[in-house]
């Protein structure tokens, strides 16, 4: 069997336009091309088509995505592999379903709440990989021990003071208030020392992870929940504050 480029797109819940940039790259070749020059692709290309969006899922890019690929030669294992990512993650999700609602039903009881129970399914080492590329294994192994020594009232805390940037930065948003002037800088300074807690807030570091901040929809969604538009204030608020006040 084989199906439409449309068919595919409607299935997978993607665009025919995103299957045509995966074959111009070469990630994913249709299977034929008909005379009217539309793409068709048989039941081999929807299993390639399944693996490149489960490591979309998780977080990697095109081009790492197709390093997977080529060295993953083995369709099975590479599912199985999958599959138990998944899986894993499943348990993870369900893990914090439970802390979640254990909070909720505590919370409204007036009882006491267990830092062990709302912790659990909650795991910080998933950025590992990604701290380790883009700043270092130091970087990494320097932010792990200070977060593993805090004690939960502190996470809490710091967990905390981020959200209250954020909703900050989306106040000022929707106040029309720009990113270079007194309001939003000083939001940027608060924002920079609460960076500085785990590692120096050095001019290059801010300006790429306020980059990141809009480019990686994990990050700017923490953003974006305030409003549309909210990330790349905070990109663009980060980015003045540390080529005016910061230093490599």
């Amino acid at each position: 069997m084989e199906w439409s480029i449309q068919e595919i797109a409607r299935r997978a819940g993607t665009t025919s336009r995103t299957l045509r940039h995966y074959g111009d790259i070469g990630l994913l070749a249709p299977s034929r091309t008909g005379a009217n020059g539309y793409r068709y692709y048989d039941q081999a290309a929807l299993v390639r088509l399944q693996r490149i969006l489960l490591l979309r899922e998780l977080g990697l890019s095109l081009s790492a995505v197709k390093d997977v690929l080529e060295g993953q030669r083995d369709t099975s294992a590479a599912l199985r592999a999958h599959l138990g990512l998944l899986e894993r993650e499943r348990e993870r999700i369900g893990r914090q379903i439970a802390s979640v609602r254990t909070t909720l039903h505590r919370t409204e009881k007036g009882q006491e709440l267990m830092a062990e129970d709302m912790f659990d399914g909650f795991d910080h080492t998933v950025y590992e990989e990604e701290v380790t590329d883009r700043w270092g294994r130091e970087a990494y192994e320097k932010g792990d021990r200070w977060w593993r020594g805090l004690g939960p009232e502190e996470r809490t805390a710091f967990l905390a003071e981020h959200d209250t940037l954020a909703r900050d930065y989306g106040q000022a948003r929707a106040g029309g208030l720009e990113a270079g002037g007194d309001v939003v800088q000083d939001i940027a300074r608060r924002h920079c020392a609460w960076l500085s807690t785990t590692a120096p807030a050095t001019r290059s570091y801010v300006i790429g992870l306020g980059a990141m901040y809009v480019a990686d929809p994990r990050f700017a969604k923490n953003y974006d929940r305030y409003g549309d538009g909210t990330a790349a204030l905070v990109r663009d608020a980060l980015t003045i504050y540390a080529r005016h006040r910061l230093s490599d």
